[in-house]
């Protein structure tokens, strides 16, 4: 069979929260191929396929957007459940 997996994350370096950042990460087979990093603030590609997407993804103003919106929205209202 094959193994695909979306994983998001909140990475936070102090309570602050001034180092926070907002990572999404595709998997496919436990190969990671494309990541959105909110520090990047856009998506890289690992693989050709990757790459592919995150093109793709980089070019639709508002998915990148709302990706763009994810440490606002998420991260930074939940971070006090993380301490």
């Amino acid at each position: 069979g094959y193994f695909n997996q979306r994983v998001t994350e909140c990475r936070f370096s102090s309570k602050d929260l001034q180092g926070a950042e907002f990572i999404d990460s595709y998997v496919f087979n436990k190969a990671e191929y494309v990541r959105f990093n909110s520090t990047v603030g856009k998506f890289v590609g690992y693989t050709e396929h990757g790459v592919k997407n995150a093109e793709a993804w980089n070019s639709d103003a508002a998915f990148l957007a709302q990706e763009r919106g994810e440490l606002e929205r998420y991260c930074k209202p939940n971070a006090a459940i993380y301490y």
